[in-house]
C-alpha cells in the first residue's frame, strides 16, 4: 500500500516524496480518507506512529481549493515545541502548494507573529494562552475558519488547558471540521468530544500501550546511586541520539552539567530556559551537535527527532500516560529502540501500573549493585598508593596529635582564656621550636584559620 491511493495533488504528492514517506501507518491509512470526506475525527494512537501526517496531508489537500490570504485551518498544540514542529512539518509537506504556516506561542515578541498574520496565511499552530492573548487583542480573528485540529488534546489537559480551549472554541464558527487527536483516552477527552464532535468517525490504533519496537530495561536504584548508575551505563553502552527524563526542571539543568563535565556533549531542556535557548537546544539534538538532552516532560511531546536510540527515566513519572509519551520517543517509524527506567522503592505502585499497561513485566537489573560498585572504583580511584593516610599521627610537634581536624593543641575553651594561656609563648625567649609553635597560635587568634602556620 502507498500514498497514491489517496489521490493527492501533485503538489501534496510531490511533498510527501521529498519527506521520503512511502508506506501509510496505521493512523494515516485509516484517518485521511475520512478527513478528506469532511467527517469529524477521533483519533487514538500511539505517540510516533505519524498522526502529524495524518491530518496534515488531507488538510492541504482540502485547503487548495478555496481563499487563499485568510486562516482557514487552526491548529491547536500544548507545547511551543509541539507547535514549532507541526509547522515545520507543514512547511515540508505543502512546499509546492503555497499554503502558508505561522506557529504561534508565548516567550516571544507579539509584534511579528501579528504582521505575519495579517501578511496572509492560511494556517495557524498555536498554544492555547497566546492565541487566547491576540484573540483578546482583536490582532486577528477566526471566523473564516473551516479546520480545527487538537492534537495531543489528553496532554493539554494535563497542564490544565481545558478552560481555554472552551474559550477558544467560542471565537470559531459552528459550522466547521474538527478533528482530535490524542495518545491516550482519558475521561477529558471523552466530554470534550461529545461537546466538540459532530458525529465522529473513531480511529484507534492500540493507543494505550507502548509501541512494540521498544525493549524495556527496568532498574532498580535508589535517588543516591542514579547518577553513578546513568554515567556507568552511557560509558559501556552504545547509544545513539539519547533522550533523559527528570521529574523536575532545577534537576535537569544540574544533570546536564553533570554529563558535560563528565565529557559528554549535553544539554536541558526545561522549563526555565527561555524561548530562544530552549530552541537552541532542541535544533543543536536535532543536529547531533549533542549526543545527550536532559528534559522535563515539557520535551515528551513535540520532539520528533529521528535515531533517538534511547530513552532514560531518571525518573519515574507520575503517570501511565506520562512513561507512554516518555518511550514513545524512541522505535519511531518501525525503527527499534531501548527504554531504561530507574526505580526506587518508592515508584513500586507506578511500576505496577506501567508494567499491567504493557502487558509484562520488564527486564530488571539490580542498579543499587551497579551504582555502588561504581562508587567504590571512583573513591579507590582517588587514593594515592603508597601514601599514608592523611590523619595518620606524624612524630614531630608540628603535627602531634592531629587525628582530627584540629591542629595539635586545640581545645574548646573560650576564646579569650586561649589568648591568656598562649600570651607568656609570645613573649618568652623560648627555643626555635617553641618560636614555631607561638607562630602557629597567634595565626590562630588573629585570623581564625585553623590550619597551622607551616
Amino acid at each position: 500500500m502507498s500514498f497514491t491511493q489517496f489521490d493527492f495533488h501533485p503538489k501534496i504528492t510531490a511533498g510527501i516524496k521529498a519527506c521520503n514517506y512511502e508506506t501509510p501507518t496505521p493512523i494515516q491509512e485509516k484517518a485521511i480518507p475520512a478527513i478528506l470526506e469532511g467527517r469529524d475525527i477521533l483519533g487514538l494512537a500511539q505517540t510516533g506512529t505519524g498522526k502529524t501526517a495524518a491530518f496534515v496531508l488531507p488538510i492541504l489537500q482540502r485547503l487548495l481549493n478555496g481563499p487563499r490570504g485568510r486562516v482557514r485551518t487552526l491548529i491547536v498544540a500544548p507545547t511551543r515545541e509541539l507547535a514549532e514542529q507541526i509547522h515545520i512539518d507543514i512547511t515540508k509537506l505543502g512546499r509546492q502548494t503555497g499554503i502558508r504556516s505561522i506557529a504561534v506561542y508565548g516567550g516571544v515578541g507579539k509584534l511579528p507573529q501579528i504582521k505575519k498574520i495579517r501578511s496572509g496565511v492560511e494556517i495557524i499552530v498555536a498554544c492555547p494562552g497566546r492565541l487566547l492573548d491576540h484573540l483578546r487583542d482583536r490582532t486577528f480573528n477566526l471566523a473564516k475558519v473551516e479546520h480545527l485540529i487538537l492534537d495531543e488534546a489528553d496532554h493539554m489537559f494535563d497542564m490544565g488547558f481545558l478552560p481555554d480551549i472552551r474559550r477558544i472554541l467560542n471565537y470559531l464558527p459552528a459550522e466547521r471540521q474538527t478533528l482530535l487527536f490524542s495518545a491516550t483516552m482519558p475521561a477529558e477527552i471523552r466530554h470534550l468530544a461529545e461537546e466538540t464532535l459532530d458525529n465522529p468517525v473513531r480511529v484507534q490504533i492500540d493507543h494505550s500501550r507502548p509501541i512494540a519496537t521498544v525493549a524495556q530495561v527496568l532498574y532498580t536504584v535508589e535517588q543516591s546511586g542514579k547518577t553513578s548508575l546513568l554515567k556507568d551505563i552511557m560509558a559501556k553502552t552504545d547509544m545513539g541520539a539519547t533522550l533523559i527524563f527528570t521529574r523536575t526542571k532545577h534537576r535537569a539543568e544540574s544533570l546536564a552539567r553533570q554529563l558535560q563535565r563528565a565529557g559528554y556533549a549535553a544539554t536541558s531542556l526545561q522549563g526555565n530556559l527561555s524561548q530562544q535557548k530552549r530552541q537552541k537546544a532542541l535544533n543543536g539534538f536535532k543536529r547531533g551537535e549533542y549526543k545527550v538532552l536532559v528534559a522535563t516532560d515539557i520535551a515528551a511531546r513535540g520532539i520528533d527527532v529521528s535515531g533517538i536510540s534511547h530513552v532514560i527515566n531518571f525518573d519515574v513519572p507520575d503517570t501511565v500516560d506520562a512513561f507512554t509519551h516518555r518511550i514513545g520517543r524512541t522505535g519511531r517509524a518501525s525503527c527499534t529502540g531501548e527504554a531504561f527506567t530507574f526505580a526506587g522503592s518508592g515508584d513500586r505502585k507506578i511500576i505496577i501500573q506501567i508494567e499491567k499497561t504493557l502487558g509484562r513485566k520488564m527486564n530488571r537489573v539490580n542498579g543499587s549493585d551497579l551504582a555502588e560498585e561504581i562508587q567504590n572504583r571512583t573513591f579507590a580511584a582517588t587514593e594515592q598508593p603508597g601514601k599514608k593516610p592523611w590523619h595518620k599521627t606524624k612524630k614531630n610537634n608540628r603535627s602531634a596529635g592531629r587525628s582530627t581536624w584540629r591542629p595539635a593543641g586545640r581545645t574548646t575553651k573560650p576564646v579569650g582564656e586561649r589568648r591568656q594561656e598562649q600570651a607568656p609563648a609570645r613573649s618568652s625567649k623560648a627555643g626555635s621550636g617553641q618560636k614555631r609553635q607561638s607562630r602557629a597560635a597567634m595565626m590562630v587568634d588573629s585570623t581564625g584559620n585553623l590550619f597551622l602556620n607551616p
